[in-house]
Parts: C-alpha cells; sequence; structure tokens
C-alpha cells in the first residue's frame, strides 16, 4: 500500500462540476467543443425550484452559442410531490438534484445550488425569505455569481409576483439584489479572500405565458431558440423536451418541439440588449489581453479539422495551451484550458476511467482501485502518475472555506514511456477510504428553510465536491497535463449491461430502526428492532442512549467477528414509565472497532438516476399519544406514492394493498375502511373503472377516504357520490387557525375527541388542492385560511350514503403522520371509525 501524505486544498466553486468518467469523444461532442473553444462568455439562468428552468433557453445558449451556461436553483425541489415514489422532503431533494443533473447532461449546462430547503408551496416573499434566511441564502447567490462570472444573468420570474409561488418570486429578488451586491466589496467580504467582485452586464427577466398569465409582448426584446443543430441533428426544442422530461418526480414528460420558438425578455438591471443577449460583451479571444493571436489559431484548428482523423489536430491543441497558457485573465485561461484539455484527449482517442472493486467500503478501510486507458491512435503519449484525492471527514477549518484532502499517490510510470497503440494498460492499486460519502447539505440538522452547510467552500455544488477521484497525468505530445475522474463503481449487469454507479463509503456498522415512530397509548412496552449492517470486520456493541421518562433494556448488547456484509437483528424493549414526554427522540449508538457511530443506511433507486445512498442518523420517534382506535383492517388504493400505510402498520392496523381484482371482483365489505392514496385520481386511470364499486361499497355500509387530488388530470369528476369539484387552493400557514364548523360530527368524536390542541405541531402546509361547489348533502366540517385571505371550508368533507360514510380530505395527512404529529394521528383515525350506530 502507498504511502499516504495529507496535502491541504483549496475547493473553489469554479471547479463545481464533478468528475466525470470518460466524457463524450464523439465527432459531433468535439466539433461543438471546438466551437466552444472560441466563445468567452458566460450566462447564469436563475430560479427557486428544479423544474423550473427554461431547458429550451439553456441548451439554446450552451449548445448553440457555447457560452458557459449555468442554472442556479434556490432549492432541490425538497418540498414538491413526488409522482413515482413515496420519497419526500430531503429524500426527494436527492431525487430532484439528480434529475437536474441528468437534465444538465442533455442541455449542456452546469448546476447550482444555495442553501435554501424547499420547504412547500409558499404564497408571498416575505414568508419565502424569512424561512430561508435571506441574509445566508443571498450571500450563496452571490458567492455563484462571483465564483461563476456570468456577463448576463437571467430571472425565470419576476419580482412582481406574476410568477405566484412565493418561492418563485423571491427567486427573483435575490437575483435582483446579488446582481448589486456581487460587485460590492462591503459585501460578504469574507468571501473575497477566495473570490473577487463580479458585475454582470445585465440582469434580464424571460418572460413567460403560462396558462392564462401573459407576460411577454411584441415589443419586447426576443430570440428564436427553435433553430436547428446539424451537428447534433436536433433542434433545441428537441433537446430541450428531453432534458426537461428527466424531471419524473413532477411528471414533466415533454415532447419534442421542432421550428421556430421565440423567447421574450425584460431588462431589470443594467444596460438593456438591442440586437444580441451578449450585446455591449465581448465574447471573441480579444476579450483578454493577447488573446487575438489565440482566436486565429483556433478557427485554423477548427478548419482543418478532420472528421476521419481527428488526432491530426492534436499538435496544434497542444501547440495553442502555451498561447493559453500565457493569458493574464485567471478566469477565462481556467475555462479555456478545460475545454481545451477535454479536446486534447478526444482528438488523440486517449480514454481513460477508475472505478472500484466493490460498490462500499467501511470508513477508513483500504479501497482497491482499478485504473485503466487505452490510446486509440498511437500518439506519442505517456502516463506519468495517478493520483486519489478524497476529502478528510469533519476537518473544514474556521473560516469555513478550508477543505483538507488526502492525496494517495497510486502508481508511477517512467516517463516518456509512450502506451503502446490500442490496447487496454491496467493498473491495480489501494488506497484508505477517507470520508463518509454522506451529501454534504444533510451532514447536519437543519432548519425548516435553510441547510446547515458545515463547508461554505461546499455551497452551490450540487454534489459533495470532495467526492473521491483520480487524477491522471499525462504526457500527450510534450504537453503535461491532469485530467480528474470521478471514482466509480462499475459492474456488467445481464439486462441493462454495463452500469455505473458512485462509489459508496460507510460507517463500519450502520443502524436501521425498523419503525420511524412508535405509538404509546398505555405503559405497555414495546420491542425496538434494529437491523445492523457491517461493511468491514467489527465487533462491538450497540445501545440505546438514555433518555428521560423512558426505561430500556438491555443497556447495550454485545457483537464480534462480524464480517463484510454480515447483517444480524438486536431487539430492544422499551418500557414507558409515569413521567415520559409526549415526544422523544429514541438514538441508537453503535460502537464499532472502538469509535461510536450513530447513522443507518438508506438506498434510493430508480432507473433514470444513479443510485442515491444516504445515513440517516439512527434516530425513532416514542410518541406519547391519548389514541382510541376502531376498526382493524383497511384496504388501501395506491395512489402517486405515500407513507401512509406504514404509518397506520405503526398503529396497529392491518393494511393491505388493493389490487383491482379485488375491487371489482372481490368482497370489500370486510374492510373497516377503504383508503385512496394521494392523487390516486390523477395518476391510476382504472379508478375511472373502479369508481361506481367504491361508492357501491360505500353504500352497503363502507367507509370510503379519498385523500388529496391535483384539481388538473382527474380521471373522473364523480369522485364522491355527490358533486364537488376539486379546485387549486391551499392553506400553507401550518399555525393556521382551525375552526370546527360542525362540532359534533362522528369525524371530530369518535373514538378521539378533537380540539384545537389537535391541529398544533403540524408540518409544511394545512392542506391543499381543497374542493368547492360542495353539494348540501356534504357537510364542511372545519375552515381555515392563510393571512388576509377568505376562510376556506374544503379541507374535510363527509357525507352519508346508503349505509355507509365517504370522505374526501385535502388535509395534508401524507406529510403529518410520516412526521409523528400526534394530532394528525387521532383525527385520521377518526376519518377511518364509522361510530356503531353508523354501523349498518
Amino acid at each position: 500500500m502507498n504511502r499516504i501524505k495529507i496535502v491541504i486544498a483549496f475547493l473553489f466553486l469554479a471547479r463545481l462540476a464533478a468528475a466525470q468518467t470518460a466524457p463524450p469523444a464523439d465527432i459531433a461532442t468535439i466539433e461543438q467543443n471546438l466551437k466552444k473553444l472560441d466563445v468567452l462568455g458566460s450566462v447564469l439562468y436563475v430560479a427557486a425550484h428544479p423544474d423550473d428552468e427554461n431547458t429550451r433557453l439553456l441548451a439554446y445558449m450552451a449548445q448553440e452559442k457555447h457560452y458557459r451556461t449555468g442554472y442556479l436553483s434556490m432549492t432541490r425541489g425538497d418540498g414538491g410531490q413526488n409522482l413515482i415514489g413515496n420519497e419526500q422532503g430531503e429524500l426527494l431533494g436527492l431525487i430532484r438534484t439528480q434529475e437536474l443533473l441528468a437534465a444538465r447532461r442533455v442541455d449542456g449546462a452546469e448546476q447550482f445550488f444555495t442553501r435554501a430547503n424547499d420547504f412547500g408551496f409558499s404564497k408571498g416573499p416575505d414568508e419565502t425569505l424569512r424561512f430561508w434566511d435571506k441574509e445566508k441564502v443571498l450571500s450563496d447567490v452571490v458567492w455563484v455569481i462571483r465564483n461563476f462570472r456570468p456577463d448576463v444573468i437571467i430571472c425565470r420570474f419576476p419580482t412582481t409576483g406574476e410568477g405566484g409561488h412565493g418561492h418563485h418570486t423571491a427567486s427573483a429578488i435575490l437575483a435582483q439584489e446579488a446582481f448589486t451586491a456581487a460587485a460590492d466589496p462591503k459585501r460578504f467580504p469574507e468571501q473575497l479572500k477566495y473570490v473577487q467582485t463580479w458585475q454582470a452586464k445585465r440582469l434580464l427577466w424571460n418572460t413567460f405565458s403560462f396558462g392564462t398569465i401573459n407576460t411577454t409582448a411584441p415589443d419586447q426584446f426576443k430570440i428564436n431558440v427553435g433553430v436547428y443543430n446539424p451537428i447534433i441533428g436536433k433542434g433545441y426544442g428537441e433537446m430541450a423536451a428531453e432534458s426537461r422530461s428527466n424531471h419524473k418526480t413532477q411528471g414533466f414528460g415533454s415532447a419534442r418541439q421542432r421550428g421556430d420558438a421565440y423567447e421574450y425578455f425584460k431588462t431589470i438591471l443594467g444596460d438593456a440588449p438591442k440586437d444580441d443577449l451578449m450585446d455591449g460583451v465581448n465574447t471573441t479571444w480579444s476579450r483578454v489581453k493577447g488573446g487575438e493571436a489565440i482566436g486565429s489559431e483556433v478557427e485554423k484548428i477548427r478548419k482543418d479539422f478532420d472528421v476521419d482523423h481527428p488526432e491530426k489536430s492534436v499538435k496544434a491543441l497542444v501547440a495553442l495551451s502555451d498561447k493559453i497558457d500565457k493569458v493574464p485573465d485567471a478566469y477565462w485561461k481556467a475555462q479555456q484550458t478545460k475545454v481545451l484539455n477535454d479536446l486534447i484527449a478526444a482528438c488523440a482517442g486517449l480514454w481513460f476511467e477508475a472505478y472500484t472493486a466493490e460498490p462500499a467500503y467501511a470508513w477508513h478501510d483500504q479501497m482497491s482501485i482499478h485504473s485503466q486507458l487505452i490510446s486509440r491512435f498511437g500518439l506519442n503519449i505517456s502516463l506519468h502518475s495517478l493520483k486519489v484525492i478524497q476529502r478528510i471527514d469533519d476537518t473544514a477549518s474556521a473560516t469555513g472555506f478550508l477543505e483538507p484532502t488526502i492525496t494517495s499517490s497510486l502508481s508511477q510510470t517512467g516517463e516518456n514511456k509512450t502506451l503502446p497503440t490500442n490496447e487496454v494498460q491496467t493498473f491495480n492499486n489501494d488506497c484508505i477510504a477517507a470520508g463518509i460519502s454522506q451529501p454534504y447539505w444533510l451532514q447536519t440538522p437543519h432548519d425548516v428553510g435553510t441547510y446547515h452547510i458545515k463547508n461554505e467552500g461546499s455551497v452551490g455544488n450540487p454534489e459533495n465536491p470532495g467526492a473521491p477521484k483520480v487524477q491522471f497525468e499525462f504526457s500527450i505530445e510534450g504537453y503535461r497535463v491532469v485530467y480528474d475522474r470521478k471514482l466509480v463503481y462499475k459492474y456488467v449487469d445481464p439486462a441493462k449491461g454495463e452500469i455505473y454507479q458512485p462509489v459508496q463509503i460507510t460507517p463500519p456498522v450502520t443502524a436501521n430502526i425498523s419503525a420511524k415512530d412508535y405509538i404509546f397509548n398505555s405503559q405497555l412496552s414495546q420491542n425496538v428492532e434494529i437491523k445492523l449492517q457491517s461493511f468491514t470486520k467489527a465487533s462491538g456493541s450497540i445501545s440505546i442512549k438514555p433518555m428521560v421518562g423512558w426505561k430500556v433494556e438491555p443497556a447495550k448488547i454485545d457483537f464480534a467477528g462480524k464480517n463484510k456484509g454480515d447483517e444480524w437483528t438486536a431487539v430492544f424493549t422499551v418500557h414507558p414509565t409515569d413521567s415520559q414526554p409526549k415526544t422523544t427522540t429514541l438514538q441508537a449508538v453503535v460502537n464499532a472497532n472502538g469509535k461510536d457511530f450513530s447513522m443507518g443506511i438508506q438506498t434510493i433507486k430508480y432507473d433514470h438516476i444513479p443510485i442515491i445512498t444516504l445515513f440517516p442518523p439512527a434516530e425513532a420517534r416514542l410518541l406519547n399519544l391519548d389514541l382510541k382506535i376502531a376498526g382493524k383492517k383497511i384496504g388501501y388504493i395506491e395512489g402517486a406514492g405515500d407513507l401512509v400505510p406504514d404509518a397506520l402498520k405503526q398503529v396497529g392496523y392491518d393494511v393491505h394493498q388493493l389490487s383491482e381484482n379485488e375491487i371489482m371482483n372481490g368482497d370489500l365489505s370486510g374492510y373497516d375502511a377503504i383508503i385512496t392514496g394521494v392523487r390516486a385520481y390523477n395518476v391510476n386511470p382504472r379508478l375511472a373503472v373502479e369508481q361506481p364499486k367504491l361508492l357501491e361499497y360505500v353504500k352497503n355500509g363502507g367507509n370510503l377516504v379519498v385523500q388529496y387530488n391535483n384539481n388538473n388530470g382527474l380521471v373522473t369528476k364523480q369522485i364522491g357520490p355527490y358533486p364537488f369539484s376539486v379546485v387549486n387552493r391551499r392553506v400553507t400557514d401550518e399555525t393556521a387557525k382551525i375552526t370546527l364548523l360542525d362540532p359534533q360530527n362522528p369525524v371530530l368524536n369518535y373514538p378521539n375527541k378533537i380540539s384545537d390542541d389537535d391541529f398544533n405541531g403540524w408540518i409544511q402546509e394545512r392542506g391543499l388542492y381543497f374542493v368547492g361547489d360542495i353539494d348540501p348533502k356534504y357537510s364542511a366540517v372545519m375552515q381555515m385560511n392563510d393571512p388576509n385571505e377568505t376562510p376556506n371550508n374544503g379541507a374535510l368533507i363527509v357525507g352519508n350514503y346508503g349505509q355507509g360514510r365517504f370522505v374526501y380530505t385535502s388535509l395534508a395527512f401524507f406529510r403529518q403522520l410520516p412526521a409523528g404529529v400526534p394530532g394528525a394521528y387521532r383525527l385520521f383515525i377518526n376519518l377511518l371509525s364509522k361510530p356503531k350506530n353508523q354501523q349498518p
């Protein structure tokens, strides 16, 4: 094993793009990059969420105009809905981060974020900026601008509110303030140790026509982005659809658009463009001192390029590197050197990557690394060194901007030893695994509106900037050049072929608690089952951190002789006492090989994105509830995905997922209640056929509970036995006062007596997509409203039908139950429980 050396390194936003494994090297990519090498201009697009970006405009700017193009999303979309699974909150944010990165791989732009957390729908920017901690998020926007140095900044939304969502408006407000603040040395001066101030030329608003809102006008500056790119073989409307269709959790699959398409703009700050987006900005090499000759040389290389023999361009590109290296503008020298180096490798037929032998390694264990390379055209290329670079965990400096890294030399080859032609060379080496690969924004607990970032230098990155990578140092026709490749795990799937996934660095032993919530409504004890998984040879123990008001037995459980891949279960008994609080956090602590860890492991898998692995806290909630339950057997009809069935099982219900055959041909009378999952009437077209059977179940004495649906795309308008309509109204203030309109209604009294206290502690929102035009045969049980809005009674309606009961609720139970909100449990159980005097 090679000797390890510690090196202090600064990781700046200028190198945000994660090291790739073998980027495209086809002729179309080479020709596009030859054009990009001749353009010195940059554009930053700014909005609030994943899917807010204008993918057609991004593709046009990146692939047609060849500007360095970026999308800054204020959030990772954590508060949205998920149409393909049951992940919510920060888990959804992880998926949508990867969906954005997949979109950027199509349209050619780069991706950035702030520390803002998408806390759900907001009706105004004041609330948004209060939750986000405006000054901190503004500093993030300034940090991105000072690093990215955009000539033009474009907002998706205006500051005047036409974008609707408070997050949208807030993103424009922050962009407008950052436009000026980034150029002011008095604003966020701590950043100036690492970056310089920057003044963009102009800030534009990309006006739009969404639904009934049209903010475009014929006299606005406009660009035709519907042109065709013959090198790529697509128009930008086609590329945009492919890019946008990666936003699968939002259901944004898009049809390819072809032909002329115009984007319109209003000038917010700076000089207004007249003929071109970059009016007044020099985007040629003459922008930098001594650049004129470089521009002429790039033009000659492009003219002489031979698509059948790209290797013939390598010597000219290598010669160009000397000229670019003398450019005094450090920013453009760095940007164009990266483009040039990738061109040299692609034209030289030089392919290389590094991958691990296994998908996961425990912290401080030895990783087996395979590095492969091939020189396809037989040029004068030699490998000088291989190094793996990764961060050291938990060692950010006091300023927050330093990121110590480990550099480990893997291999050394003889200088000037030319690589053989078209023969794969493989180097097998070992290295110590350093930092646990937890997403940097999830390394510490966070507030509702912002993530807490341990290392300020990480801000803006879509992924961990210190993830392990391998540096390859080559000599190519006498040019010494260093390339980064992300260290990945590679394997062959029998059905899908060669697959690349992120390599994971894990705790030695993880601990997954079997349930998120343990509900105690008596003095009876409960068993807490913990599944442990070892990623190395390990011995130690697991225990539960002491909790006031609770007794745990045994005090600890030892384990020994565990090997990598071993899984086993530990069971603790938790006893309530007379003094336990309403809510307590149970924390499992694993002592493995002498060090404490309190982390579980969770994996998210979807075909359209890489596997996501994170290490959530090994915690669960103990809820001491005054909770009564009536009924036992629940039928559940799956919707867009939620965690309500798991929550009900924890309470003690027998929950069965109903199939279409069971609904259409089975005996439903045995179910005490049937529930439809969130957005079921949007995503399950078969419900239009099944609905008569469900209403027949109600008529014969059943209890049907329908959770919220979007007003757009309902598979049937006859959801209930009597008319009502789903409308786009909501109450986003989770503390909004609730007025009980029908206090004697059984859903407020049986089996739990509901009071104002049951609406305390709710998260994110009260409800969404309320109902209107309510038939008088329904009882509207409650009303509520956001500040300065008219009271709304469409959150919960109940109607008797035949011998049964129909309930429609827009209350956000799908958020409250997984979050362990006591009152939400009590009320939802009431919805499932028909009083005996209502039984057939």
